[in-house]
């Protein structure tokens, strides 16, 4: 009896599987280089990433564009301002709620990982023709937009079944 027929789940040939697997190998090699050189986790570094790009967005909003966890989020929010990192101010609009942006150090941080993470695309890129590194993009693209929340139901699009976990870069 094949996977098709409700046979045997394999988790070797899983797709959600796989794709969890390759992003945690891709994200824990990458990572290697910029925590020794910075001492920043994962989610530090996504933090970083999404306010070198979004600056003045709240905590909960980066939690949204990484599809971390708000809790991962919150500490790493927190170490990187008790480390000058990042720089908060309260929101006007809502009392409850900080605006978070890169401080000059956490600006000189990115400028120098950007360069690190760039490196480690190409290189992993590079294992794939270019007609394959097109596809992926396409293959890609099409997986996130049918696992987006606006296409999920409630129950898929719940901050506990993420697709992207904490460890993902």
């Amino acid at each position: 009896m094949d996977e098709q027929d409700g046979g045997p789940l394999l988790l070797a040939r899983f797709l959600p599987y796989r794709l969890s697997v390759l992003a945690n190998r891709a994200s824990s090699t990458l990572a290697g280089q910029y925590s020794q050189r910075f001492g920043l986790s994962i989610p530090q570094w996504r933090v970083i990433a999404v306010l070198a790009n979004e600056p003045g967005i709240s905590a909960v909003e980066v939690a949204e564009r990484t599809a971390m966890d708000e809790v991962a989020v919150s500490r790493a929010v927190a170490t990187l301002h008790r480390d000058g990192r990042i720089d908060r101010r309260p929101d006007a609009a809502d009392g409850r709620r900080s605006r978070l942006a890169l401080s000059a150090a956490g600006q000189a941080v990115y400028a120098e990982v950007v360069p690190l993470a760039r490196r480690f695309e190409r290189r992993l890129s590079s294992a794939l023709p270019p007609a394959d590194r097109r596809a992926l993009d396409r293959i890609l693209d099409l997986l996130l937009k049918e696992l987006s929340p606006a296409v999920a139901g409630p129950e898929e699009a719940s901050p506990s079944s993420r697709i992207i976990d904490d460890r993902t870069n």
